[in-house]
Protein backbone atom coordinates (compact mmCIF):
# COMPACT_ATOMS: atom_id res chain seq x y z
CA UNK A 1 0.00 0.00 0.00
CA UNK A 2 0.95 3.60 -0.87
CA UNK A 3 2.61 5.38 2.02
CA UNK A 4 3.76 8.78 3.43
CA UNK A 5 7.66 7.88 2.18
CA UNK A 6 5.58 6.82 -1.26
CA UNK A 7 4.85 10.62 -1.71
CA UNK A 8 8.24 12.18 -0.46
CA UNK A 9 9.14 9.92 -3.31
CA UNK A 10 7.01 10.20 -5.91
CA UNK A 11 8.59 14.60 -5.63
CA UNK A 12 11.74 13.42 -5.68
CA UNK A 13 11.55 11.04 -9.08
CA UNK A 14 10.61 14.28 -11.29
CA UNK A 15 12.97 16.81 -8.79
CA UNK A 16 14.15 19.51 -11.19
CA UNK A 17 14.08 18.01 -14.32
CA UNK A 18 10.61 17.76 -14.25
CA UNK A 19 9.99 21.08 -13.18
CA UNK A 20 8.42 21.88 -16.52
CA UNK A 21 5.84 19.24 -15.54
CA UNK A 22 4.75 20.80 -12.85
CA UNK A 23 3.96 24.13 -14.54
CA UNK A 24 1.82 22.70 -16.75
CA UNK A 25 -0.17 21.44 -13.94
CA UNK A 26 -0.52 25.24 -12.47
CA UNK A 27 -1.51 25.68 -16.88
CA UNK A 28 -4.40 23.04 -16.51
CA UNK A 29 -5.38 24.21 -12.52
CA UNK A 30 -6.39 27.27 -13.97
CA UNK A 31 -7.41 26.07 -17.22
CA UNK A 32 -10.27 23.85 -15.37
CA UNK A 33 -11.16 26.32 -13.50
CA UNK A 34 -11.96 28.53 -16.75
CA UNK A 35 -13.67 25.74 -18.40
CA UNK A 36 -15.37 24.49 -14.99
CA UNK A 37 -16.95 27.90 -14.74
CA UNK A 38 -17.87 28.07 -18.70
CA UNK A 39 -19.36 24.14 -18.03
CA UNK A 40 -21.48 25.53 -15.33
CA UNK A 41 -22.99 28.51 -16.99
CA UNK A 42 -23.85 26.97 -20.70
CA UNK A 43 -27.28 25.06 -19.37
CA UNK A 44 -28.24 27.85 -17.46
CA UNK A 45 -27.55 30.57 -20.14
CA UNK A 46 -28.78 27.64 -22.81
CA UNK A 47 -32.39 27.13 -20.59
CA UNK A 48 -32.77 31.28 -19.84
CA UNK A 49 -32.56 31.75 -23.33
CA UNK A 50 -35.86 30.07 -23.57
CA UNK A 51 -35.18 26.54 -24.98
CA UNK A 52 -36.22 23.80 -23.22
CA UNK A 53 -34.18 21.07 -21.01
CA UNK A 54 -34.58 18.88 -23.94
CA UNK A 55 -33.05 20.98 -26.60
CA UNK A 56 -30.44 21.89 -23.93
CA UNK A 57 -29.17 18.19 -23.73
CA UNK A 58 -29.16 17.82 -27.56
CA UNK A 59 -27.35 21.17 -27.45
CA UNK A 60 -24.71 20.44 -25.15
CA UNK A 61 -24.35 17.08 -27.02
CA UNK A 62 -23.01 18.55 -29.97
CA UNK A 63 -19.72 19.46 -28.56
CA UNK A 64 -19.13 16.50 -28.19
CA UNK A 65 -20.18 14.87 -31.55
CA UNK A 66 -17.90 18.19 -32.90
CA UNK A 67 -14.89 16.77 -30.71
CA UNK A 68 -15.34 13.11 -32.45
CA UNK A 69 -15.48 14.94 -36.09
CA UNK A 70 -12.65 17.23 -35.26
CA UNK A 71 -10.18 13.75 -33.79
CA UNK A 72 -10.38 12.45 -37.66
CA UNK A 73 -9.68 15.28 -39.20
CA UNK A 74 -6.74 16.63 -37.10
CA UNK A 75 -3.92 15.66 -39.61
CA UNK A 76 -6.14 17.43 -42.48
CA UNK A 77 -5.61 20.32 -40.33
CA UNK A 78 -2.27 20.44 -38.41
CA UNK A 79 0.96 19.65 -40.56
CA UNK A 80 2.22 19.35 -36.83
CA UNK A 81 0.74 18.08 -33.42
CA UNK A 82 3.71 19.53 -31.20
CA UNK A 83 1.30 20.96 -27.80
CA UNK A 84 3.08 24.53 -28.51
CA UNK A 85 0.84 24.70 -31.52
CA UNK A 86 -2.11 22.54 -29.89
CA UNK A 87 -1.94 24.54 -26.83
CA UNK A 88 -1.78 28.45 -28.71
CA UNK A 89 -4.97 26.83 -30.90
CA UNK A 90 -6.57 25.57 -28.17
CA UNK A 91 -6.23 29.01 -25.89
CA UNK A 92 -7.32 30.88 -28.47
CA UNK A 93 -10.69 29.16 -29.34
CA UNK A 94 -11.01 29.56 -25.08
CA UNK A 95 -10.57 33.52 -25.84
CA UNK A 96 -13.84 33.86 -28.34
CA UNK A 97 -15.42 31.10 -26.94
CA UNK A 98 -17.08 33.28 -23.87
CA UNK A 99 -18.26 35.59 -26.47
CA UNK A 100 -20.35 33.15 -28.40
CA UNK A 101 -22.14 31.54 -25.53
CA UNK A 102 -23.26 34.83 -24.28
CA UNK A 103 -24.40 36.25 -27.22
CA UNK A 104 -26.07 33.87 -28.69
CA UNK A 105 -29.60 33.70 -28.77
CA UNK A 106 -30.75 31.32 -31.39
CA UNK A 107 -30.53 27.17 -31.64
CA UNK A 108 -27.87 27.72 -34.43
CA UNK A 109 -25.42 29.65 -32.34
CA UNK A 110 -25.41 27.45 -29.18
CA UNK A 111 -24.61 24.69 -31.78
CA UNK A 112 -21.63 26.78 -32.78
CA UNK A 113 -20.93 27.69 -29.54
CA UNK A 114 -20.84 23.93 -27.96
CA UNK A 115 -18.83 23.13 -31.62
CA UNK A 116 -16.45 24.88 -30.15
CA UNK A 117 -16.28 23.70 -26.57
CA UNK A 118 -15.83 19.75 -27.96
CA UNK A 119 -12.71 21.76 -30.18
CA UNK A 120 -10.97 23.45 -27.88
CA UNK A 121 -11.44 20.07 -25.35
CA UNK A 122 -9.79 17.97 -27.51
CA UNK A 123 -6.88 19.87 -28.10
CA UNK A 124 -6.35 20.23 -24.91
CA UNK A 125 -6.44 16.50 -24.54
CA UNK A 126 -4.28 15.51 -27.75
CA UNK A 127 -1.73 18.44 -26.65
CA UNK A 128 -1.32 16.79 -22.94
CA UNK A 129 -0.93 13.69 -24.53
CA UNK A 130 2.36 14.63 -26.57
CA UNK A 131 3.30 16.85 -23.86
CA UNK A 132 3.99 13.90 -21.71
CA UNK A 133 5.32 11.24 -24.21
CA UNK A 134 7.82 13.84 -25.15
CA UNK A 135 9.25 14.77 -21.67
CA UNK A 136 8.78 11.87 -19.81
CA UNK A 137 9.93 8.35 -18.80
CA UNK A 138 7.59 5.69 -19.95
CA UNK A 139 7.59 4.64 -16.33
CA UNK A 140 6.79 8.20 -15.29
CA UNK A 141 3.70 8.58 -17.40
CA UNK A 142 1.10 7.39 -14.79
CA UNK A 143 2.51 9.23 -11.94
CA UNK A 144 2.63 12.52 -15.01
CA UNK A 145 -1.10 11.97 -15.67
CA UNK A 146 -2.00 11.31 -12.02
CA UNK A 147 -0.39 14.80 -11.23
CA UNK A 148 -2.53 16.07 -14.20
CA UNK A 149 -5.73 14.72 -12.83
CA UNK A 150 -5.16 16.19 -9.14
CA UNK A 151 -4.76 19.48 -10.83
CA UNK A 152 -7.32 19.75 -13.11
CA UNK A 153 -10.03 17.94 -10.48
CA UNK A 154 -8.77 20.53 -8.35
CA UNK A 155 -10.11 23.44 -10.45
CA UNK A 156 -13.25 21.44 -11.18
CA UNK A 157 -13.94 21.33 -7.41
CA UNK A 158 -13.38 24.81 -7.74
CA UNK A 159 -15.02 26.45 -10.20
CA UNK A 160 -18.55 25.54 -9.14
CA UNK A 161 -18.01 27.05 -5.78
CA UNK A 162 -16.89 30.43 -7.35
CA UNK A 163 -19.89 30.77 -9.89
CA UNK A 164 -21.93 29.82 -7.54
CA UNK A 165 -20.79 32.84 -5.33
CA UNK A 166 -21.20 34.93 -8.43
CA UNK A 167 -24.65 34.12 -9.76
CA UNK A 168 -27.54 35.07 -7.90
CA UNK A 169 -30.96 35.12 -9.43
CA UNK A 170 -30.18 35.78 -13.43
CA UNK A 171 -26.04 35.37 -15.04
CA UNK A 172 -24.60 38.30 -15.99
CA UNK A 173 -20.98 38.65 -17.47
CA UNK A 174 -19.13 38.68 -14.37
CA UNK A 175 -18.39 34.73 -14.26
CA UNK A 176 -17.23 35.26 -17.67
CA UNK A 177 -15.04 37.87 -16.75
CA UNK A 178 -13.28 35.48 -13.85
CA UNK A 179 -13.14 33.13 -16.18
CA UNK A 180 -11.11 34.86 -19.05
CA UNK A 181 -8.74 36.13 -15.68
CA UNK A 182 -8.42 32.39 -15.02
CA UNK A 183 -7.09 31.57 -18.95
CA UNK A 184 -5.11 34.40 -18.92
CA UNK A 185 -3.34 33.05 -15.95
CA UNK A 186 -3.26 29.83 -17.41
CA UNK A 187 -1.93 31.43 -20.17
CA UNK A 188 0.80 32.79 -18.50
CA UNK A 189 2.14 29.27 -16.95
CA UNK A 190 1.85 28.38 -20.78
CA UNK A 191 4.96 30.56 -22.04
CA UNK A 192 6.90 29.44 -18.47
CA UNK A 193 6.29 26.01 -19.76
CA UNK A 194 7.47 26.49 -23.07
CA UNK A 195 10.62 28.35 -22.00
CA UNK A 196 11.15 26.46 -19.67
CA UNK A 197 10.74 22.70 -21.55
CA UNK A 198 13.56 24.38 -24.40
CA UNK A 199 15.97 23.60 -21.40
CA UNK A 200 15.45 19.88 -20.98
CA UNK A 201 15.54 17.07 -23.37
CA UNK A 202 12.97 15.04 -25.13
CA UNK A 203 13.19 11.48 -23.77
CA UNK A 204 10.15 10.04 -25.78
CA UNK A 205 10.41 9.27 -29.37
CA UNK A 206 8.18 11.75 -30.89
CA UNK A 207 7.16 12.22 -34.14
CA UNK A 208 5.79 15.90 -34.52
CA UNK A 209 4.83 15.68 -38.58
CA UNK A 210 1.25 14.94 -39.34
CA UNK A 211 1.78 14.05 -43.02
CA UNK A 212 -1.78 14.16 -45.00
CA UNK A 213 -2.79 10.95 -45.82
CA UNK A 214 -5.94 10.28 -47.48
CA UNK A 215 -9.04 10.03 -45.92
CA UNK A 216 -9.58 6.26 -47.06
CA UNK A 217 -6.15 5.69 -45.93
CA UNK A 218 -6.59 7.14 -42.78
CA UNK A 219 -9.93 5.61 -42.19
CA UNK A 220 -7.30 1.84 -42.62
CA UNK A 221 -4.97 2.88 -40.01
CA UNK A 222 -7.92 3.65 -37.53
CA UNK A 223 -9.41 0.34 -38.71
CA UNK A 224 -6.20 -1.54 -37.59
CA UNK A 225 -5.20 0.31 -34.33
CA UNK A 226 -8.95 0.25 -32.75
CA UNK A 227 -8.54 -3.24 -33.17
CA UNK A 228 -5.65 -4.00 -31.38
CA UNK A 229 -6.53 -0.91 -29.18
CA UNK A 230 -10.37 -2.33 -28.55
CA UNK A 231 -10.31 -3.17 -25.16
CA UNK A 232 -8.17 -0.03 -23.91
CA UNK A 233 -10.68 2.33 -25.89
CA UNK A 234 -13.74 0.57 -24.83
CA UNK A 235 -12.47 1.27 -20.76
CA UNK A 236 -12.04 4.92 -22.09
CA UNK A 237 -15.36 5.06 -23.74
CA UNK A 238 -16.86 3.53 -20.40
CA UNK A 239 -14.92 6.01 -18.02
CA UNK A 240 -16.12 9.12 -19.95
CA UNK A 241 -19.84 7.54 -20.37
CA UNK A 242 -19.48 7.03 -16.56
CA UNK A 243 -18.60 10.53 -16.16
CA UNK A 244 -21.28 12.05 -18.31
CA UNK A 245 -23.70 9.56 -17.27
CA UNK A 246 -22.80 11.02 -13.14
CA UNK A 247 -22.58 14.93 -14.36
CA UNK A 248 -26.78 14.36 -15.87
CA UNK A 249 -28.02 12.72 -13.41
CA UNK A 250 -25.91 13.36 -9.88
CA UNK A 251 -27.24 16.73 -9.49
CA UNK A 252 -31.30 15.47 -9.81
CA UNK A 253 -30.27 13.29 -7.11
CA UNK A 254 -28.51 14.86 -4.57
CA UNK A 255 -31.66 17.71 -5.14
CA UNK A 256 -34.17 14.93 -4.25
CA UNK A 257 -32.36 13.89 -1.28
CA UNK A 258 -34.14 16.27 0.78
CA UNK A 259 -33.01 15.68 4.21
CA UNK A 260 -29.60 17.23 2.95
CA UNK A 261 -30.88 20.61 2.08
CA UNK A 262 -28.20 23.08 1.42
CA UNK A 263 -25.52 20.36 1.31
CA UNK A 264 -26.97 18.17 -1.34
CA UNK A 265 -23.53 19.69 -3.41
CA UNK A 266 -21.82 17.19 -1.41
CA UNK A 267 -23.05 14.52 -3.56
CA UNK A 268 -20.76 15.82 -6.12
CA UNK A 269 -18.21 16.59 -4.01
CA UNK A 270 -18.19 12.98 -2.74
CA UNK A 271 -17.58 12.10 -6.81
CA UNK A 272 -15.48 14.53 -7.65
CA UNK A 273 -13.13 14.85 -4.97
CA UNK A 274 -11.32 11.12 -5.26
CA UNK A 275 -9.51 12.45 -8.13
CA UNK A 276 -7.66 15.14 -6.25
CA UNK A 277 -6.82 12.32 -4.32
CA UNK A 278 -4.96 9.24 -6.01
CA UNK A 279 -3.51 10.39 -8.45
CA UNK A 280 -0.60 10.97 -5.90
CA UNK A 281 -0.39 7.37 -5.32
CA UNK A 282 -1.54 5.26 -8.40
CA UNK A 283 1.51 4.98 -9.33
CA UNK A 284 2.64 2.64 -7.21
CA UNK A 285 -0.43 0.53 -7.90
CA UNK A 286 0.67 0.42 -12.06
CA UNK A 287 4.29 -0.37 -10.88
CA UNK A 288 3.43 -3.18 -9.09
CA UNK A 289 0.02 -4.51 -10.92
CA UNK A 290 0.45 -3.23 -14.15
CA UNK A 291 -1.27 -0.19 -15.70
CA UNK A 292 -4.03 -2.42 -17.88
CA UNK A 293 -4.84 -4.42 -14.93
CA UNK A 294 -4.87 -1.55 -12.48
CA UNK A 295 -7.52 0.45 -14.58
CA UNK A 296 -9.74 -2.64 -15.05
CA UNK A 297 -9.81 -3.79 -11.63
CA UNK A 298 -10.13 -0.42 -10.19
CA UNK A 299 -13.47 0.08 -12.31
CA UNK A 300 -14.31 -3.78 -10.79
CA UNK A 301 -14.49 -2.82 -7.25
CA UNK A 302 -15.85 1.23 -7.54
CA UNK A 303 -18.88 -0.46 -9.75
CA UNK A 304 -19.22 -3.53 -7.27
CA UNK A 305 -19.91 -0.61 -4.90
CA UNK A 306 -21.76 1.55 -6.52
CA UNK A 307 -24.51 -0.96 -7.38
CA UNK A 308 -25.02 -1.23 -3.86
CA UNK A 309 -27.23 1.90 -3.86
CA UNK A 310 -30.23 -0.11 -4.17
CA UNK A 311 -30.19 -1.28 -0.74
CA UNK A 312 -28.90 2.31 0.79
CA UNK A 313 -31.57 4.62 2.08
CA UNK A 314 -29.55 7.24 3.96
CA UNK A 315 -28.20 10.07 2.23
CA UNK A 316 -25.09 10.19 4.60
CA UNK A 317 -24.35 6.77 4.26
CA UNK A 318 -24.87 7.09 0.02
CA UNK A 319 -22.63 9.96 -0.08
CA UNK A 320 -20.43 8.16 1.56
CA UNK A 321 -20.55 4.94 -0.34
CA UNK A 322 -20.11 7.33 -3.63
CA UNK A 323 -16.74 8.34 -2.10
CA UNK A 324 -15.39 5.24 -1.91
CA UNK A 325 -16.73 3.99 -5.17
CA UNK A 326 -15.57 6.82 -6.91
CA UNK A 327 -12.25 6.65 -5.11
CA UNK A 328 -11.19 3.39 -6.88
CA UNK A 329 -12.73 4.51 -10.18
CA UNK A 330 -10.92 7.54 -10.40
CA UNK A 331 -8.17 5.43 -10.34
CA UNK A 332 -8.68 3.44 -13.65
CA UNK A 333 -8.28 7.43 -15.66
CA UNK A 334 -4.78 8.24 -14.21
CA UNK A 335 -3.65 4.19 -15.25
CA UNK A 336 -5.35 4.33 -18.91
CA UNK A 337 -3.88 7.69 -19.77
CA UNK A 338 -0.38 6.13 -19.15
CA UNK A 339 -1.22 3.13 -21.55
CA UNK A 340 -1.78 5.21 -24.20
CA UNK A 341 1.44 7.41 -23.82
CA UNK A 342 3.36 4.17 -23.81
CA UNK A 343 1.96 2.94 -27.03
CA UNK A 344 2.80 7.04 -28.21
CA UNK A 345 6.31 6.41 -27.42
CA UNK A 346 6.69 2.79 -28.59
CA UNK A 347 5.17 3.69 -31.88
CA UNK A 348 5.42 7.57 -32.15
CA UNK A 349 4.77 7.63 -36.02
CA UNK A 350 1.09 6.71 -35.13
CA UNK A 351 0.83 9.69 -32.74
CA UNK A 352 -2.05 11.14 -34.09
CA UNK A 353 -4.14 7.95 -35.04
CA UNK A 354 -3.96 7.05 -30.93
CA UNK A 355 -4.84 10.25 -29.73
CA UNK A 356 -7.11 10.61 -31.94
CA UNK A 357 -9.07 7.12 -31.21
CA UNK A 358 -8.55 7.76 -27.66
CA UNK A 359 -10.61 11.46 -27.89
CA UNK A 360 -13.06 9.92 -30.24
CA UNK A 361 -13.81 7.32 -27.70
CA UNK A 362 -14.18 9.58 -25.51
CA UNK A 363 -16.44 11.94 -27.48
CA UNK A 364 -18.81 9.09 -28.06
CA UNK A 365 -18.98 8.62 -23.90
CA UNK A 366 -19.98 11.79 -23.75
CA UNK A 367 -22.80 11.61 -26.62
CA UNK A 368 -24.27 8.42 -25.54
CA UNK A 369 -23.87 9.44 -21.52
CA UNK A 370 -26.12 12.27 -21.00
CA UNK A 371 -28.63 10.43 -23.81
CA UNK A 372 -29.04 7.04 -22.18
CA UNK A 373 -28.70 8.46 -18.17
CA UNK A 374 -31.75 10.64 -19.14
CA UNK A 375 -33.75 7.76 -20.65
CA UNK A 376 -32.73 5.18 -17.43
CA UNK A 377 -34.13 7.69 -15.42
CA UNK A 378 -37.21 8.45 -16.47
CA UNK A 379 -38.21 4.94 -16.53
CA UNK A 380 -36.35 3.30 -13.11
CA UNK A 381 -35.63 6.51 -11.00
CA UNK A 382 -32.26 8.80 -10.19
CA UNK A 383 -31.53 6.22 -7.40
CA UNK A 384 -31.63 3.25 -9.71
CA UNK A 385 -30.07 4.94 -12.67
CA UNK A 386 -26.83 4.06 -10.67
CA UNK A 387 -27.28 1.10 -9.38
CA UNK A 388 -27.89 0.21 -13.33
CA UNK A 389 -24.51 2.29 -14.30
CA UNK A 390 -22.64 0.15 -11.60
CA UNK A 391 -23.73 -3.09 -12.66
CA UNK A 392 -22.97 -1.97 -16.45
CA UNK A 393 -19.69 -1.09 -15.31
CA UNK A 394 -19.18 -4.78 -13.30
CA UNK A 395 -19.92 -6.72 -16.67
CA UNK A 396 -17.75 -4.30 -18.65
CA UNK A 397 -14.70 -4.98 -16.12
CA UNK A 398 -14.73 -8.62 -16.12
CA UNK A 399 -14.96 -8.58 -19.87
CA UNK A 400 -11.78 -6.40 -20.22
CA UNK A 401 -10.25 -8.33 -17.65
CA UNK A 402 -10.74 -12.01 -19.14
CA UNK A 403 -10.41 -11.13 -22.86
CA UNK A 404 -7.56 -8.06 -22.75
CA UNK A 405 -4.29 -9.83 -23.82
CA UNK A 406 -1.38 -8.69 -21.13
CA UNK A 407 0.81 -7.61 -24.09
CA UNK A 408 -0.72 -5.27 -27.06
CA UNK A 409 1.81 -4.41 -29.61
CA UNK A 410 0.66 -1.79 -32.35
CA UNK A 411 3.51 -2.35 -34.73
CA UNK A 412 3.07 -6.27 -34.86
CA UNK A 413 -0.38 -5.38 -36.32
CA UNK A 414 0.59 -2.92 -38.47
CA UNK A 415 3.74 -5.05 -39.50
CA UNK A 416 5.87 -2.53 -38.91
Amino acid sequence: MPTIKHLINYFQVFKLSRRPLYILCLMMLFWALYDGTMSYLAPILIVNSGLSKTLMGIIVGTSSVAGALFDFIVCQLFTNTHYRRLFMVMFAVCLVYPLILFGANTFVVYLIAMAMWGVYFDLKNIANFDYVSRYTDKREHTDSFGLLQVFSSMGYLIAPIIVGLLVAESVDWRPAIMAWIFLVISIFFFAVLCLLSRKIKVVGEVETACSKRKIWAEVKIWSKIGKVLLPVLLLTFFLNFFDAFFWTIGPLLAESLATLHRFAGFFMVAYTLPALLVGWFVGAFTRYFGKKRTAFTSLFVGSVLLSLMFFIENPVIMIIEVFISSLFISMSWPAINGTYADYISETAQYEKEIEGLEDFYTNLGYIFGPILSGFIADRFGNTNAFVLLGLAGVLMSIALLLFTPKKITIKKALGS
